[in-house]
């Protein structure tokens, strides 16, 4: 038995008063015993694995709010865990998760040791890191009293206990350093901004010169222009209608679904996924009726890229501006469709590409609707931000093969 499931099986069974510190180890009733260092198979998010010590003084302190938690385990000289892994890893060991990502095995550390005897000193309070003081001198005395040879140096480290470790070093209290990551991307977002205006001056000044008035590369043969500066991109769609102008792509107004006008921007540019009541919150002013996006993170630097419109008002639109329509963001709900100038889905996700996101680990009935529509359906992880990427990548791949389909009807 490894200690972390040694744990979590106390948990469950509602028995952690059986578990005793004595010296440097926990004995688990008179089953088990670990060294209180030892680390478990749980790896935080940071990376590095947490000790038996800290995952037994959490769930002992779980009730309390974090930083009363932090307070307290500091207090006690006790490692802490971060705020992002509380929940999931009290779920996991109070047993209503059946397993975690977290979990790495096998890891190097001691096997646990048969405990044939009591527990030799009794919980000084409810946290049950009770304290053995009189017992090492007792062993001690023991070993001298037999002849054994005692390795004093052992006996020392096994009172020791680490008062910062590297993860408790990088924590500051009463800190948040969320707002050095917005505004760094702000710094970012302005830089890739005007490297983008001033592309499309350069460009906008080549076609002057050319005496052409739209004139550039596009999706698999697309006429692009430029028009003081503004791309110009004619589609092609069926029933032979033609759509001159910038593409729209349609967002849902709703904020239970993961992409609106708010963080489209941010997800479709930089491949980053932040959450709608976060972003309505940072921005100043009203609502913004278009948001104009353009994909940034192609490996062809001298590729010349179509910017597109979003909007999530279809009742706002002109007939001349549903031609230009290419691609909606589905919330999978029928009424989402209502008033729009199709008969039906058919119609609708033949003329559009449709994209639906969901959380990768969000019930099969989310997406029960519209897999019976012909949209693509992109997953996104809750907590793992660093595969946000992928999936934007994936929309934009697919949006892009669908205006050049759309462009060769």
């Amino acid at each position: 038995m490894d200690p972390l499931s040694a744990l979590r099986d106390y948990a469950i069974r509602e028995e952690l008063d059986k578990i005793v510190r004595v010296n440097g180890e926990f004995r688990f009733g008179n089953e088990y015993t670990f060294p209180c260092s030892v680390k478990t198979a749980y790896r935080s998010k940071q990376g590095s694995y947490y000790t038996l010590e800290t995952l037994l003084f959490y769930i002992q302190n779980a009730k309390l709010k974090h930083t009363d938690y932090i307070q307290s385990a500091l207090a006690h000289s006790i490692p802490t865990i971060t705020f992002v892994d509380r929940k999931p890893l009290l779920d996991y060991l109070t047993g209503k998760l059946s397993s975690s990502d977290s979990i790495v095995f096998p890891l190097p550390q001691s096997q646990p040791l048969l405990n044939p005897n009591p527990p030799l000193a009794p919980s000084l309070d409810g946290n049950n890191f009770a304290s053995a003081a009189t017992a090492a001198p007792a062993a001690e005395d023991a070993a001298v009293g037999n002849g054994a040879d005692v390795d004093y140096l052992a006996l020392i480290r096994a009172g020791e206990r680490p008062l910062k470790d590297r993860e408790s070093l990088l924590q500051c209290r009463n800190r948040d350093f969320y707002g050095v990551l917005v505004a760094s991307t702000r710094r970012e977002e302005e830089r890739q901004r005007m490297e983008s205006q001033s592309r499309k001056d350069g460009l906008v000044a080549k076609s002057r010169l050319m005496g052409a008035d739209e004139r550039g590369m596009g999706y698999g043969g697309d006429e692009l222009g430029y028009d003081s500066g503004m791309p110009k991109v004619k589609m092609h769609l069926k029933g032979g209608k033609i759509g001159e102008g910038v593409p729209i792509i349609l967002v849902p107004s709703a904020f239970q679904t993961l992409i609106t006008i708010y963080n489209v921007k941010e997800f479709l540019e930089d491949g980053i996924f932040v959450p709608t009541d976060v972003k309505a919150k940072q921005m100043k002013g009203p609502k913004p009726e278009c948001v104009t996006v353009q994909k940034k993170f192609s490996t062809d630097r001298n590729r010349v890229m179509t910017a597109y419109e979003v909007r999530d008002k279809p009742s706002a639109l002109k007939p001349d501006d549903w031609d230009r329509v290419v691609a909606v963001f589905v919330l999978g709900k029928e009424w989402q469709f209502k008033d729009w100038p199709f008969k039906d889905h058919v119609e609708i996700f033949n003329k559009i590409i449709g994209f639906f996101m969901r959380f990768e680990d969000d019930s099969v009935e989310s997406a029960k609707t519209v897999k019976q529509w012909n949209v693509k359906i992109i997953s996104i992880s809750k907590n793992k931000r660093h595969q946000d990427r992928a999936a934007a990548l994936e929309v934009w791949d697919r949006l892009e093969e669908f205006v050049r389909s759309r462009s060769h009807n």
